[in-house]
């Protein structure tokens, strides 16, 4: 598809709202080209979702409920529960955003387009913004959605209340936006032209501090121990004082539990929208002044692209098991992620944050004898859960979008005596392989630091390897039939309807996963712990059927995507 031509305003100069109304028209004929198709997509997406949402807000309103019967302490603690969601969320949104900006402002394809073009700075600092912005806030509104109906529904707001979360809601949104805008912009400055390596790696280098400064700051062991203060009212004023005042998921939980139980709500209020109109004009002005130099250097250094030479003798070593067909699939692949800088920068932001996940595991109040000891060999079956959601979300980004990449190169595959079962399964195991890596570090590291018994650690193991293989096959067999091959951006490709698609199925699976091998391994643990009669053969069956779900949703979605590939057209 040709690239579009910006269209001038009658000042001659391109507004934000056209240079954004290409990306619009884009997407409404994607919807339009097959109305029957996009009508079945629809209604698909329309019931996973609402059972989705329906069973996050199902939890988080029984979670509600339960702190409300406690008179003393229910309204603190849904206090700190929900700044500590928006925390987590904030920190993510962040470092979603600084590498959305780097794509969006200096690294897109038409870019070198609209540089020449006469454009107001201002005017694609708003529109480029405004892109990232809903590229890396989407997904964390659409889960914040049923927390917040949850909120309201248990203490019973009326209908301003929706009106008022989306004011607040819209500027915690806005303020990783254009903070991460700003500081992309200034590294970009900062850095000599040839050098975006050594950009992403400050990059990472502050995200791990930022990240860990965060984390800690809101002290979550706290809520847990409550044996570490005198009485009763320092464990009260501990729960009831905010973690940082200086964070704005502290404002928004503030402004928010002021709406709905009679606080205050109009000074926090302010404090963000303050803050975020703020942010948004320092980071217009440095756009304004510093973007042009910024996007000549990032040009430059986009020139250079790393090789894989090198390390090609190891690599050669190590997949010599392989046709050599098979074999130059796989280095294929790797050379398209290693030439991609916006591919692997975020497998390191990904690094930082399971760095940081498994460093706070040691924070848990888990070190003592009894009920502890059991609840220490019982909740690695739940971070099984969250593990595989960490999986699911890691072959999102770099598994499905892995046909789309391709491009109109594919025609050249699809021409060539290559079958198309070597290709799919080069890049299956170019996907499972990493993500197999990644599972048996985070499942390991967190059992190694929760001192688990042997049984639990096998089990959880076992359990998230064998996660690995369907989540991997489902990404690619999703990104195969729904394909994004115009796509300027990879970190795009994840966010169509395929991608979201592919994450509720795989939300599906884990949940599966978990409970087949998680429920009956945590009730020989408990049944040990309380010396009662064990059954061995009650976990053989679960077992067997959890495994055979595994191996069926890996080999039928490869052979699917094996026929959908075979039969794709490019124009």
């Amino acid at each position: 598809m040709p690239e579009a031509r910006v269209p001038h305003s009658s000042g001659g100069s391109a507004s934000a709202l056209h240079l954004l109304a290409p990306k619009w028209r884009m997407a409404l004929h994607r919807m339009r080209q097959n109305k029957r198709g996009d009508f079945r997509r629809s209604f698909v997406i329309s019931l996973l979702a609402m059972a989705f949402w329906a069973a996050s807000f199902s939890i988080a309103f029984k979670l509600l409920r339960y702190f409300k019967s406690a008179e003393d302490i229910g309204t603190v603690l849904a206090t700190k529960v929900l700044a500590m969601i928006l925390m987590a969320f904030g920190s993510i949104l962040l470092l979603s955003n600084v590498v959305a900006a780097l794509s969006n402002f200096f690294l897109a394809r038409d870019l070198d387009q609209i540089a020449a073009a006469p454009v107001k700075r201002w005017s694609l600092y708003f529109a480029r913004l405004a892109e990232t912005a809903l590229h890396s806030s989407w997904m964390v509104a659409l889960l914040l959605l049923p927390i917040l109906s949850a909120y309201g529904a248990a203490y019973h707001a009326n209908v301003m209340f929706v009106a008022f979360a989306l004011a607040v809601m819209s500027a915690f949104l806005l303020i990783p936006a254009a903070l991460g805008a700003s500081v992309t912009l200034l590294l970009v400055n900062i850095f000599p032209a040839r050098r975006t390596r050594d950009l992403l790696s400050v990059i990472t280098a502050l995200s791990v501090a930022g990240l860990v400064l965060l984390f800690r700051a809101a002290r979550p062991e706290r809520l847990v121990k409550p044996e570490g203060f005198k009485n009763f009212t320092d464990f009260i004023a501990a729960l009831d004082t905010p973690s940082s005042l200086w964070l704005p998921s502290e404002w928004v939980s503030e402004a928010l539990m002021g709406w709905l139980d009679g606080g205050r709500i109009w000074q926090p209020l302010a404090q963000l929208w303050a803050v975020a109109i703020v942010l948004v004009l320092v980071g217009g002005l440095l756009h304004a002044q510093y973007w042009q130099r910024g996007f000549s250097q990032a040009q430059e250094g986009a020139q250079r692209t790393p090789t894989l030479s090198r390390t090609r003798p190891m690599l050669d070593r190590l997949l010599a098991w392989l046709s050599p067909t098979r074999r130059e699939l796989v280095l294929k692949e790797l050379r398209v992620f290693a030439r991609d800088s916006t591919q692997w920068s975020q497998l390191i932001m990904l690094g930082v944050l399971l760095v940081v996940y498994v460093a706070n595991v040691r924070y848990l109040p888990l070190n003592g004898d009894g009920m502890t000891a059991l609840l220490r060999n019982v909740i690695p079956f739940l971070n099984l859960a969250l593990a595989g959601f960490v999986l699911a979300s890691v072959a999102a980004r770099f598994v499905f979008p892995s046909v789309s990449l391709e491009g109109r190169s594919l025609w050249l595959l699809r021409s060539s005596p290559l079958a198309m079962h070597d290709l799919l399964w080069a890049k299956f195991w170019t996907g499972a392989v990493p993500l197999l890596l990644v599972a048996l570090a985070l499942v390991g590291a967190t059992n190694a630091l929760l001192q688990v018994q042997s049984f639990v650690n096998v089990v959880s193991l076992l359990a998230i390897v064998a996660l690995v293989f369907p989540l991997t096959a489902l990404a690619l067999a999703y990104g195969t039939y729904y394909p994004r091959f115009d796509s300027e951006n990879a970190a795009q490709i994840p966010t169509s309807f395929g991608g979201l698609l592919f994450m509720m199925t795989a939300i599906v699976l884990i949940g599966v996963v978990a409970y087949g091998t998680g429920r009956p391994a945590a009730r020989w643990v408990v049944a040990e712990h309380f010396g009662r009669e064990r059954d061995p053969m009650a976990m053989v069956l679960p077992f067997v059927l959890t495994a055979a779900v595994c191996v069926a949703t890996t080999i039928a979605p490869m052979v699917m995507a094996k026929k959908r590939l075979s039969a794709i057209e490019l124009g």
